[in-house]
């Protein structure tokens, strides 16, 4: 029997609102934007706060003394990998423009710099503008400008100089980011007003949030000398000093994380693979293409193998395919990490320069009264005579309009992923074990044959890689789907229009529509029953009296699909390990990764997904919240069986 079944998640229901970072319900997702004072242009204030943002002294000599000098910059970062600096207050952005200056003027730099700042009222894209209209860094600050993201909570990841520069920006309040991120940490940043204006970003409670992402080393600046914080950092193992301070300031603050006992990391949260140089994909599809670009801007060199002659040639493969976030009433994990991948995915595309079909509508029966408007650049809500205008003909019913979503062609996406990733291809070559070696993970073929050998391997197939997961596959449901092309459509929207199906146009007088849903049927042929399917929910988009005739046209192809309806993101039990009763807290086995079932969501998960095995491998800074770390990570299936009564 057919039907087409969102993924949990996937629409508002009637009545409700979404919430915010910190669950209220009936709140929205969508974050306060500051209120920026420019009466003085040489220090923008924030009356909220009856404070400044920077010295009047200049924004950016203020950063280079007290935030770069003052954690030992450039000289600590000369020579590595990767650097991790952890701010408290983005603010208008000066100490990050800074710090990516400083890591540009010097040739010893680091291969890589990640900025992690949270920030609970962020600017306006044009107050940012505004605020940096006359910088001494024009380049690198119009390029933040233009990635600026739509102020809604939660991480946002925002790449420059081909990947090797990242600013991780986590918009909300900075108690719960803090708590949710999953990283270490080399330099931290303190800022924001002052202590006596905003005394939570300066208590106990808070510093000892930023002492769990330090390790040995790892120092500290402020331009405040506030004696209740120094008093903190030193009883949670921080040396603390006094330093020369900037402009009318004669002193300010540096430490070093130097404690006595160190806690022990959780297992689960431990990189799966730090020191690999290289890696194999297995999967030619938009998450193995995605896995390989992620993989290769962090140093990693990726071949990626395949079963089959081409690139996306199963799901992947479809002609069109749409991209979007979802909404639902208490902004649980399921419209979050939708938010943040299809955000991702918007950047990602940008940095691409792939074309697509930009601006998605989703119909809804009834939008609530109380509809969200306050995400503009992720969201809104249109009545039916809005909506129609945008698509250029009539609609029934009003509309969530998705701005950075749409539509695109997923096997031309995997083909720009592997291109810009520069990876080794070796299609044509199944897998059918694998195995494990002191040095990492050797891939056989049907006859015991060697194919490829590397430290680190991710698993980022489809349904024909279902005997590589071992118990994992049970996890799984292989779902069929059937679209549906009309030559000529007597409805034709310009923008990709989805409700209870969905609407894509071909841009030559036709579309794609549908799609039906079978789990476990391997059926290969298009069905009579199944395109009717489609042409009647068409028709309902439509609002027309009775389906279309068409002849009998469109494309099949299989799904994994998780019974959660979220992505399984993560690496694997390690054999003979304690069950923990935490994720965290699990042991995994070293080298191997999983990025698989996606679903109908290909297009939406992919780049965040990517980013997310990059980070679990290398041990980089997480894309997303512990909390959502747990929602897509492998094992939660089997977290679960264990905490049912009875076991």
């Amino acid at each position: 029997m057919s039907s087409a079944r969102p993924p949990e998640g996937d629409q508002l229901p009637l009545g409700g609102t979404a919430r915010s970072a910190k669950g209220a319900p009936g709140t929205s997702p969508a974050v306060t934007p500051a209120e920026v004072d420019f009466t003085d242009p040489a220090a923008p204030a924030a009356p909220a706060f009856g404070d400044v943002y920077h010295s009047r002294a200049g924004a950016l000599p203020q950063a280079r003394h007290v935030f770069i000098a003052g954690n030992g910059l450039p000289g600590r970062w000369q020579g590595r990998e990767r650097f991790v600096v952890l701010e408290t207050g983005f603010g208008l952005g000066n100490n990050f423009l800074a710090t990516w200056d400083a890591w540009r003027q010097d040739p010893a730099r680091c291969e890589r710099l990640v900025f992690v700042s949270v920030e609970k009222h962020p600017l306006r894209r044009d107050d940012l503008a505004r605020a940096h209209a006359s910088s001494p860094l024009p380049d690198l600050a119009q390029q933040l400008v233009d990635r600026w993201p739509p102020l809604t909570a939660g991480l946002h990841t925002l790449s420059f100089e081909g990947g090797r520069v990242e600013l991780l920006l986590g918009l909300g309040e900075a108690r719960e980011l803090l708590r949710e991120l999953v990283l270490q940490a080399d330099a931290l940043y303190l800022d924001g007003f002052a202590p006596l204006r905003n005394p939570e970003l300066w208590d106990e409670w808070l510093l000892k949030s930023l002492s769990r992402h330090a390790v040995p080393g790892t120092t500290v600046a402020t331009w405040s000398i506030n004696r209740p914080m120094r008093r903190a950092l030193a009883s949670l193992g921080f040396e603390v000093e006094l330093a020369p301070g900037f402009a009318n300031k004669p002193e300010m603050t540096v430490a070093r994380f130097a404690p006595r006992h160190l806690p022990q990391r959780p297992a689960g949260r431990e990189p799966l693979a730090p020191d690999a140089r290289r890696a194999i994909v297995i999967g030619a599809g938009l998450a193995g293409a995605a896995c390989a670009l992620a993989l290769t801007r962090q140093g990693v060199a990726c071949t990626v193998v395949d079963a089959l002659p081409g690139p996306a040639q199963a799901s992947s493969g479809n002609p069109a395919g749409l991209f979007h976030g979802t909404l639902n009433p208490d902004d649980g994990p399921h419209a979050r990490f939708n938010r943040a991948a299809a955000l991702a995915t918007q950047a990602q595309l940008a940095e691409l320069g792939l074309p697509h079909q930009q601006g998605l509508l989703r119909l809804e029966t009834r939008l609530p009264p109380d509809a969200m408007q306050g995400a503009p650049g992720y969201v809104q809500a249109l009545s039916a005579e809005v909506a129609s205008a945008r698509a250029g003909t009539r609609l029934a019913h009003p509309a969530w309009f998705y701005p950075g979503g749409g539509a695109l062609d997923p096997a031309a996406y995997t083909r720009a992923m592997l291109a810009a990733s520069g990876a080794t291809l070796q299609l044509g070559q199944g897998i059918q074990a694998l195995e494990a070696t002191a040095d990492g993970w050797r891939l056989l073929d049907a006859t015991g044959q060697l194919i490829a050998e590397a430290p680190l391997v991710v698993l980022a197939g489809g349904h024909g890689q279902l005997p590589l997961l071992g118990d994992l596959a049970a996890d799984l449901v292989v779902q069929r789907g059937q679209l549906t092309h009309l030559p000529a459509a007597p409805w034709y929207p310009a923008l990709p229009v989805a409700g209870e199906g969905y609407a894509i146009a071909d841009g030559q007088g036709g579309l794609w529509c549908g799609a039906t849903t079978q789990d476990g049927d391997l059926d290969p042929e298009l069905r009579p029953e199944d395109q009717a399917d489609n042409l009647a929910r068409y028709a309902r988009l439509a609002g027309l009296a009775s389906p279309p005739e068409a002849p009998l046209a469109g494309r099949v192809a299989w799904r994994l699909i998780a019974s959660d309806r979220l992505p399984l993101i993560g690496g694997l039990a390690l054999p003979g390990a304690p069950e923990a009763d935490q994720l965290r807290l699990q042991a995994r086995r070293p080298g191997l990764v999983v990025c698989t079932g996606f679903a109908s969501r290909g297009i939406t998960w992919a780049a965040l997904a990517g980013r997310l095995v990059a980070a679990l491998a290398l041990g980089s800074p997480r894309p997303l919240e512990a909390e959502l770390l747990d929602a897509v990570d492998p094992l939660r299936f089997a977290l679960r069986r264990r905490r049912k009564p009875g076991r």
